[in-house]
């Protein structure tokens, strides 16, 4: 198992919360996490319920107030809860007829607040993470370089198998099975697969780019509206990213729609048919697709209370990156694929817009220098482990 460095932040919270849920798409090793997790807590006994087999659910499903009230003194994982979100109605009952800490490790999915049938958040009684792929720390303390990790995408699976043949049927397996049973089956909707998939691919296709759903709806023959729906529920079960635009009230004209990235590297390559890491070099989305990782790895890593946002003027001045907290740019991010970049005179206007003191050039593998007062060059990595846990 690759170490998780989430882990020591879930220990915490089963400290303080009844109940703790991941959050995460599926094949990111959530159910691995949590036994794991359950492990090291040190709870004399653990039940694992598995909402997705008919045995578990009937179980929960007689009675599952006076079960859970059995097992109170235990730690209790339920997986798939998006399966069953009637349950947390009954643990909100059970948690209060008993509020002590450590209690439940719910798995989810799905953005439980869009799954049909949920009528209860458990606030305050609950603390989310979301669980995102293998991130690049990971990685390299594991032994993966980041050439392997950027090419394969960090589910654990695909990463770690030697077989470029069986990584590709995992993957397309992966993707069908999303297309044509559960993001229907999460949300208790009824989307087009045929649809889903030709979408799928448009967005990478799209990758890294302003979104723009009637541009989108023209060429698959659907509406906006529609185009919105399924966005929303791809990006509800961790497939895609929006990074959403910060609005600075400066008087300038700013772009007010979200750029949209497919959120996993190893399915956007195979999207794009791009077979191995000497081929990404050449192809013309190599950009695009360094851009998507540098964003998922700092949002992987993102210190608690900081949001991440795009700035781009109506002139075209724009930054990758703008880190927030309480509500100020804290920290520029702009994603350059050269050792050497270049920068634009727009990205000069943007850090003057933003008024941020802290701004950096992230490259693959550049040494660290100062490129002028405020702007700092930097590989990725040496940004991840030296500077994003100190803003």
């Amino acid at each position: 198992m690759i170490d998780r460095t989430v882990t020591k932040d879930i220990l915490e919270y089963l400290n303080h919360f009844p109940s703790v849920t991941f959050l995460g798409p599926r094949q990111v090793g959530k159910t691995t996490l949590a036994k794991h997790i359950a492990k090291v807590y040190g709870k004399k006994k653990v039940h694992y319920f598995d909402l997705e087999n008919e045995n578990d659910l009937f179980v929960l499903k007689n009675n599952a107030f006076n079960f859970l009230e059995t097992l109170k003194d235990d730690l209790v994982i339920l997986d798939e809860v998006q399966v069953y979100p009637q349950i947390l109605s009954t643990l909100r009952s059970v948690i209060d007829n008993n509020r002590i800490a450590g209690r439940f490790i719910l798995l989810g999915s799905a953005d439980l607040s869009m799954v049909k049938g949920v009528s209860e958040s458990l606030a305050g009684r609950v603390a989310y993470r979301e669980i995102t792929p293998i991130h690049l720390l990971e990685a390299l303390n594991y032994g993966i370089e980041m050439s392997t990790h950027w090419f394969k995408g960090g589910f654990p699976e695909p990463l770690l198998m030697k077989s470029d043949k069986m990584r590709n049927v995992w993957t397309e397996s992966f993707i069908n099975t999303y297309i044509f049973r559960d993001l229907n089956q999460f949300f208790g909707i009824n989307l087009n697969g045929e649809t889903t998939h030709k979408l799928w691919n448009m967005l990478a296709h799209l990758h890294s780019q302003i979104e723009n759903k009637e541009s989108i709806g023209r060429s698959l023959g659907l509406t906006g509206t529609t185009v919105k729906k399924y966005i929303d529920y791809m990006e509800g079960a961790y497939l895609i990213r929006r990074l959403p635009p910060w609005y600075a009230n400066n008087g300038k004209r700013l772009t007010k729609s979200p750029k949209i990235y497919v959120r996993t590297t190893g399915v956007l390559h195979h999207l794009l048919n791009i077979s191995d890491y000497s081929t990404l070099q050449t192809h013309p989305a190599l950009g695009a697709s360094w851009e998507g990782y540098v964003v998922e790895q700092v949002f992987a890593n993102l210190p608690e209370s900081t949001q991440m946002y795009y700035y781009r003027t109506h002139h075209g001045a724009e930054v990758d990156i703008v880190l927030v907290r309480g509500g100020t740019p804290i920290a520029t991010l702009e994603i350059k694929y050269s050792d050497a970049p270049k920068l634009s005179k727009g990205l000069y206007e943007c850090i003057s817009d933003l008024d941020t003191k802290l701004n950096y050039v992230l490259t693959p593998s550049s040494r660290t220098f100062p490129l002028s007062e405020n702007i700092e060059v930097l590989s990725l990595e040496c940004f991840l482990r030296d500077k994003l846990g100190t803003l």
